[in-house]
């Protein structure tokens, strides 16, 4: 009978037995047995007969992820952002009692210092704070406020914008604006409505010594800032040094959330000390070359005549 045609890949369902084996009779296994399937002989299974890893419990691994967390949060608190809370009115209505402030201090460590305008969160000097009372917090408040997740409770911080910085000279007279190298700064946008600049409190002039600020509070009838702690060392200003960082986002409630950019009046042309000077500084480096030339020339005629 013929047997029907397949491919030349196939191999016949049913092929006659054949007597294959060398001369001698000795039994030759056929290809791979003996082996397991995947085997290679040295390493028996190969690698598909590795078992696979167990996997470890979420149980077993949450630990470690908390301590993770925990980690992370104690270095961006440290290093990056804090938050704060507003105890007080003397902030406002830029900030209200109960806000949360998110604190900038990474760059501090880069060498950036308080600038005019920005609100800033600074340690108590000496004597700021001294008749404020602290609440007692409990052990987790003082837990979440070590590791950053709560403002402190404990730590006597003040919050104030920056009026001068070091190089300055800032005064204040009755029914007057707060001026700041000579230039009146226009308070509109920030101070709180119906109070004055200073009327409360007139000051100055004051020069403020270099690596240190003079601050004072968007409620101006209702905050004990620079003009109130002129009898302490440097005149009520505050040391570059105790600057935790400067605010930069009301971060609750999330009804409030905004930013605390710097006001334009900061920016006002000639407000800056070294920038008034510097044209006079300028004039005065060109005039020198030029007197000494013109002297030259009048000693080398009197030497030829």
């Amino acid at each position: 009978m013929a047997v029907g045609a397949r491919s030349g890949h196939d191999e016949p369902e049913d092929r006659p037995e054949r007597d294959e084996s060398p001369a001698g009779g000795a039994a030759v296994p056929p290809e791979g047995e003996g082996h397991p399937p995947g085997g290679d002989g040295d390493n028996p299974g190969g690698d598909g007969g590795r078992r696979p890893k167990k996997q470890r419990s979420f149980w077993l691994e949450l630990p470690l992820l908390v301590g993770i967390a925990l980690i992370l949060a104690l270095l961006i608190k440290t290093f990056l952002v804090q938050a704060f809370s507003i105890p007080s009115d003397s902030m406002q209505n830029t900030l209200q009692r109960g806000d949360r402030v998110l604190v900038d201090k990474l760059t501090p460590w880069f060498g950036s210092e308080p600038e005019r305008g920005e609100v800033v969160v600074f340690h108590d000097p000496g004597g700021w704070l001294e008749d404020t009372a602290t609440p007692e917090p409990n052990a987790v408040q003082k837990f979440l406020s070590f590791i950053g997740l709560m403002p402190s409770s404990e730590e006597k911080d003040l919050i104030k914008r920056v009026i001068a910085v070091g190089g300055d000279t800032v005064e204040c007279k009755e029914n007057g604006p707060v001026t700041v190298n000579g230039k009146s700064l226009d308070e509109k946008s920030f101070i709180f409505p119906g109070n004055t600049p200073c009327n409360d409190k007139p000051f100055g002039p004051i020069k403020v010594p270099d690596g240190r600020i003079f601050v004072m509070g968007d409620h101006r009838q209702n905050s004990l800032d620079s003009r109130y702690h002129q009898e302490l060392p440097g005149q009520g200003t505050v040391s570059n040094d105790e600057v935790v960082g400067r605010a930069v986002v009301v971060a609750w409630p999330l009804g409030r959330w905004s930013t605390l950019p710097v006001p334009d009046t900061f920016d006002q042309p000639g407000l800056n000390a070294a920038a008034a000077m510097a044209p006079a500084a300028l004039g005065v480096a060109g005039a020198v070359p030029l007197v000494l030339w013109r002297r030259r020339r009048l000693t080398a005629g009197r030497t030829a005549g």
